[in-house]
C-alpha cells in the first residue's frame, strides 16, 4: 500500500481487525521511510460492476461515490453513521446480488431512494430531487404530495 505522505510503496501493517460494520477490515499501517500513520479499510468485492448511464456511457462502480451522494442527502440529519454505513454495505450486495455485471444507473437510483425512504424521508425527498432532476418548487410540492397519505374516506 502506497504511503498517503511520501508515496513510498512499502509500508508495514500495524493493526488489523473488523470494522465496526464487519463486512470490512480495518488496517492501521506505518510507513518506515516518514513514519507516517494511515488508517486503510479492505472490502470483499464479489464482482466488478460497471454502471451504465443514461447516456449510454459505461463506467466502473465506485462506492465512494454511492456514500458521497448518499452522506450529502443526509447532511444534518439525526442517523446514526453506523446505520448508514449498514445501509450502503446492503445497498451494494445487493448490487452485487442481481447476478448482473452492468447495472443502470436508473436501477442503482432507485435502490438507493428505496432505502433512503426506509430511514429518512427527508434525505430521500433530497436524493430524490437530484436524481429526478427537480426544477421549479412545483416539482418538490408534487413529489412530497404523492408521500403523504390521502384524505381518510369517511362511511
Amino acid at each position: 500500500m502506497r504511503c498517503p505522505f511520501c508515496g513510498n510503496i512499502d509500508t508495514q501493517v500495524k493493526d488489523s481487525r473488523p470494522a465496526e460494520d464487519h463486512v470490512s477490515i480495518r488496517r492501521r499501517r506505518f510507513c518506515p521511510a516518514c513514519g507516517g500513520r494511515f488508517t486503510t479499510y479492505e472490502r470483499v468485492q464479489l464482482r466488478d460492476l460497471v454502471v451504465i448511464k443514461s447516456s449510454g456511457k459505461r463506467e466502473d462502480f465506485d462506492r465512494t461515490k454511492l456514500e458521497r451522494s448518499i452522506r450529502i442527502a443526509l447532511q444534518k440529519r439525526p442517523i446514526d453513521p453506523e446505520r448508514v454505513d449498514q445501509m450502503i454495505s446492503g445497498i451494494v450486495r445487493r448490487l452485487e446480488s442481481l447476478g448482473e455485471t452492468d447495472i443502470s444507473s436508473k436501477v442503482i437510483g432507485e435502490i438507493v431512494m428505496e432505502s433512503l425512504a426506509r430511514i429518512d424521508t427527508v434525505a430521500y425527498v433530497r436524493f430524490a430531487s437530484v436524481y429526478k432532476n427537480f426544477q421549479a418548487a412545483d416539482d418538490f410540492d408534487k413529489f412530497v404530495s404523492e408521500l403523504r397519505p390521502g384524505p381518510a374516506v369517511e362511511e
